[in-house]
């Protein structure tokens, strides 16, 4: 079931479990919560089976067959680029659960390409048919869908449990609540609106809600993923440019831009002048057949403007993809994806990542596994918690726990426009969030607070503009998680980078824990140091 817009007015609902997040992670969550036997609504900010980085492009997915042999190569290849972070236990996991979640995607119907031995590709998945498939599954198991209904905050109990939220629809503008037994948390990360493929959805809400609600954070500063695109397009897809040259403007090669550190050479690059790349290293006719196969809208652009990307230069750019090709995220307690705070549960690349790739991204691939294993569990976890809580629910005094950019109660209000220009100006260059030092860290954590005070004293100008004041301070926030984070870590590993302390550091092979909104605090996760201890020992 699903409502459009000119059905929601005022609409009150309750459900057993509370889905914010119409992507993979989303419909997964969904999905198996539905087969768990709960009553499930799922909300969306754009509408399900569309939005968000997945459903705008082919997706690689970490799809390893029960071999051995194969398993611990795919757990050891990234485990030194994450700064030996990972989690094997999680890794082993999401492998099995990601494995089992593809199969059943092909007994549901899901076109996959046939190699040339007539068998399924089965690690690459088209996002388009991925979430229409997702969408279709997840209606047939009685999911009410809610389109285009961002949430804005989390309802809270009397013992500050987790008890729904409230939102409005963007097409209407009209409110909708759902109180529910369970939360989960599927927003996606936070890509603070680069203009980066499938992302300007992804603003980072689903970590405000959560923090607002008492949810803390791991990983954060391992959020300065930039992608490499064409300088005028949006499409962030990058495997291609492992094919790539990259010249200075008078196509001179920029030597070490094709190395394996090729990026951190591309930043520093662009930062004074123009980088330009050409696919011309090693490429066949049958290899330009796979890529067109593979990725059709990486050549969108191309064909459009007339570039023949194997044979003409072009000018590219690094777009800021933040923690959604970064790690960080939500902090999962345990195997359930449960949060810090009763009722919520959180999947996808709105938890942390760490636990399966430690600092490092794992690309496309990593993620989609992360999203199809976390959203399952999360969903299966949260209809248990629901069962768990009965009738109690239906007895909850509940309130409303969100404020920034959502005050109207005749305080100054704030430019939502400005907030998000003014944060953009901090995390997009790379001299940084891609090079970072405490200098550049201290100086944009003071423009930052000093904007998070502002919006926290305000209030948002007219109701159609919470929904953009609202994403506004979610960036913030989330922008002084990371740097915050980055300037408790002293040190280089996985894709935080110190200018200043360039080196890993044997002392500081732990997590981070990251939290609050007027006064945030980092500090190590414990735990973590004793798990990675363990593992280096029998790894």
């Amino acid at each position: 079931m699903s409502r459009q817009s000119s059905s929601l007015s005022e609409l009150n609902l309750e459900a057993d479990v509370l889905v914010i997040g119409g992507g993979p992670a989303g419909t997964w969550s969904a999905w198996s919560a539905a087969q768990s036997g709960s009553k499930v609504i799922l909300v969306d900010k754009g509408y399900c089976g569309t939005s968000g980085a997945a459903a705008a492009a082919g997706n690689g997915v970490w799809y390893i067959p029960p071999d051995p042999e194969q398993r611990e190569q795919a757990m050891a290849s990234r485990e030194a680029m994450g700064g030996f972070l990972a989690d094997r236990n999680w890794m082993q996991r999401v492998l099995d659960r990601t494995y089992d979640n593809v199969n059943t995607l092909a007994d549901w119907g899901y076109p996959f390409q046939i190699d040339n031995d007539g068998q399924p590709i089965k690690r690459s998945l088209q996002g388009p048919e991925y979430l229409r498939l997702m969408r279709k599954k997840i209606r047939k198991a009685g999911v009410e869908i809610l389109d285009n209904s961002p949430a804005l905050e989390l309802l809270v109990d009397n013992e500050g449990a987790v008890a729904g939220a409230r939102g409005v629809n963007r097409q209407a503008g009209e409110s909708w609540t759902v109180k529910s037994s369970a939360v989960i948390i599927a927003t996606g990360g936070c890509a603070f609106l680069s203009k980066s493929l499938g992302c300007n959805v992804l603003t980072g809400d689903g970590y405000l809600m959560a923090a607002e609600a008492g949810a803390d954070f791991s990983g954060m500063e391992f959020s300065n993923a930039y992608a490499i695109a064409p300088r005028d397009s949006s499409v962030t897809k990058t495997r291609f440019y492992s094919w790539a040259s990259f010249t200075y403007e008078d196509g001179t090669l920029i030597d070490g831009a094709g190395s394996a550190k090729g990026r951190s050479v591309i930043a520093k690059t662009l930062i004074d002048q123009p980088v330009y790349a050409r696919l011309d290293n090693e490429v066949t006719d049958e290899i330009r057949d796979w890529m067109r196969a593979s990725q059709p809208n990486f050549f969108i652009y191309f064909d459009r403007a007339g570039i023949d990307p194997f044979t003409d230069r072009f000018p590219i750019t690094l777009r800021l993809e933040g923690t959604v090709r970064g790690t960080g995220g939500i902090r999962i307690a345990d195997y359930s994806c449960a949060t810090s705070v009763a009722g919520l549960y959180a999947a996808g690349d709105a938890a942390t990542r760490e636990l399966i790739c430690g600092g490092f991204t794992g690309g496309g691939s990593h993620n989609a596994a992360w999203a199809t294993s976390s959203g399952y569990w999360a969903g299966q976890s949260a209809a248990e918690y629901a069962v768990r809580l009965g009738a109690k629910v239906s007895d909850r005094q509940v309130r409303a726990v969100g404020d920034a950019g959502l005050q109207q109660d005749g305080r100054k209000a704030f430019n939502p426009e400005e907030a998000i220009a003014t944060t953009q100006g901090e995390v997009f260059p790379y001299d940084r969030n891609w090079f970072r030092s405490e200098t550049t860290l201290k100086a944009s954590l003071q423009n930052l607070d000093h904007l998070w005070n502002e919006i926290r004293n305000s209030g948002a100008q007219t109701k159609e503009q919470i929904v953009r004041a609202r994403e506004a301070a979610s960036m913030v926030a989330t922008a002084r998680w990371m740097y915050n984070s980055g300037l408790a870590r002293t040190e280089s590993r996985g894709m935080h980078r110190r200018t200043d302390f360039n080196k890993q550091d044997a002392n500081q092979h732990y997590r981070l824990l990251s939290g609050g909104l007027d006064q945030v605090w980092v500090k190590p996760d414990v735990e973590s140091v004793k798990v990675e201890k363990k593992e280096l020992l029998t790894v």
